[in-house]
């Protein structure tokens, strides 16, 4: 008999009988004893509550569980190896996502409060619909610039842009060069559409406009690369061979996906016509007054310009209108894709993860068969029995749904140092975790339903009978 379970557990371990015993007694006293275990339950007091058995139950399971995993590092490594993954794949897929949303909405989506966009080509399309529009869509021109100025009705804004179609651009102050440069030929109340801002001069004014001056506003890096000891306002800067003078500075913008958008001179629209381009495709910006007009707005604009192109009935627009919530829809539906892919990856690897944990289990069931005969034996149930077990697994797979909790974590971590400060940060939602920790706990649950309904079944009889 195996004493070392009766005094892990601090029971009395039954006595034996003694050597000089008279063996004909064996019989009376055995039947004795078992009259005497039989009437153990109604001398035994109540249970205080039921919730404290449950507890007790509980705890026990856990620490078990945990002595198992400590007990055989490398067969817990490997049986928890897919939870593991499946894990950290999901919350790192998550934050990403997370993080590419903020970044989207900050630096892509953000045309200025209540602001759409007219233009050549709609963005966010498949691309043979792209190359179609190319060929059937014309540019947005100055004509049609002041045509809808001239009716659109109740309108906060309404300004143009125009800019350089070429690489070759570039910007010079005495012997600096700055290269790549966009320039852009606007209208005065484009710096109260968008979200530009003014850091130190002024911006393109209406006069400005009315006389094609040689004037510009310019980006930081202008500034840190011709001036950055000394007062860029009233300079001349040559852009593409061509005196300007600085007038205004733009508040440091940043870089979206690691391109600077600080590296810009714009001027007034009408002379951009005058020495770059006489009849550029402009980017119409339309503003509202409130998110309930811009419906309204839209409407008035795409019925103006397709009355004005001879659009047939049932032709499709030959223009494009887009407004922050078009770019955050499609770029949500993008996302629900990649999304979509990656469910089916963690549901793989979960999956996978569980069955290995099943087969753990019930290898665990086999190896401690007479265990759960001296349980039995003592009086615990089919559903305490059942219990134990099911709590191993989850705790089993909720600690390798831990671990993977924290390698995401550190991979996102790792991926901000290493690529978020050019591009975006992961960020980690408090739901991905959450969601990581129930999943994998979910999943030991049910995987281990199976093994532990076995051993629930075992006969104590058998059981007993089994040597460890």
């Amino acid at each position: 008999m195996d004493f070392r379970f009766w005094i892990k557990n601090g029971a009395q371990p039954p006595s034996l009988p003694s050597p000089i015993e008279n063996p004909k007694s064996k019989t009376g006293d055995s039947l004795a004893s078992i009259g005497q275990t039989a009437s153990l339950p109604h001398a035994l007091p109540a249970r205080s509550n039921a919730g404290s058995g449950a507890w007790v139950t509980t705890r026990e399971a856990f620490w078990i569980a945990v002595e198992a995993l400590r007990a055989h590092k490398l067969r817990s490594f490997l049986t928890l190896l897919g939870v593991v993954i499946a894990t950290t794949t999901l919350i790192v897929v998550m934050s990403l996502i997370n993080g590419m949303n903020f970044y989207i909405a900050d630096h892509i989506a953000n045309l200025g409060a209540n602001v759409f966009i007219v233009h050549r080509i709609q963005w966010a399309q498949s691309y043979e619909s792209y190359l179609k529009a190319r060929r059937r869509n014309k540019p947005i021109l100055i004509e049609e610039f002041e045509y809808l100025r001239d009716n659109l009705k109740n309108y906060r804004n309404i300004g143009a842009e125009a800019d350089t179609q070429t690489i070759d651009t570039s910007a010079r102050y005495q012997n600096h060069s700055v290269y790549f440069l966009d320039i852009a030929g606007v209208t005065p109340n484009m710096i109260d559409i968008g979200g530009q801002k003014v850091a130190s001069g002024r911006y393109i004014t209406e006069p400005d406009y009315q006389h094609e001056s040689m004037v510009c506003f310019i980006g930081q890096d202008l500034v840190d690369a011709f001036f950055p000891n000394v007062d860029p306002l009233d300079k001349e800067i040559m852009v593409d061979g061509i005196p300007f003078r600085v007038v205004g500075v733009a508040e440091k913008i940043g870089s979206t996906f690691g391109e600077s958008q600080d590296n810009f001179v714009h001027m007034p629209l009408t002379t951009y016509r005058k020495f770059f381009s006489a009849r550029p495709s402009l980017l119409l910006n339309v503003q509202a007054w409130d998110a309930e007009q811009m419906m309204v707005l839209e409407d008035q604009t795409r019925s103006l310009l397709r009355a004005r192109r001879h659009v047939p009935y049932r032709e499709d627009d030959t223009f494009g209108i887009d407004a922050s919530d078009t770019i955050m829809e499609t770029w949500h539906q993008i996302t629900a894709a990649v999304f979509g892919v990656t469910i089916g990856i963690v549901a793989v690897f979960m999956v996978v993860g569980g069955i290995v944990i099943m087969n753990i289990m019930l290898a665990s069931v086999t190896e401690r068969t007479h265990e759960i005969g001296i349980r039995k034996s003592l009086g615990a149930r089919r559903r305490d029995i059942l219990m134990q077990f099911v709590i191993e697994s989850s705790v089993m797979a909720g600690l390798g749904g831990a671990l993977g909790v924290l390698l995401a974590l550190l991979v996102s971590e790792l991926f901000n140092l290493i690529v978020g400060p050019g591009f975006f940060n992961a960020s980690v939602p408090l739901s991905a975790v959450l969601v990581g920790l129930i999943l994998s706990t979910g999943v030991g649950l049910f995987f281990g339903i199976y093994p532990a309904s076995q051993a629930a079944k075992l006969d104590p009889i058998e059981a007993l009978h089994t040597e460890n």
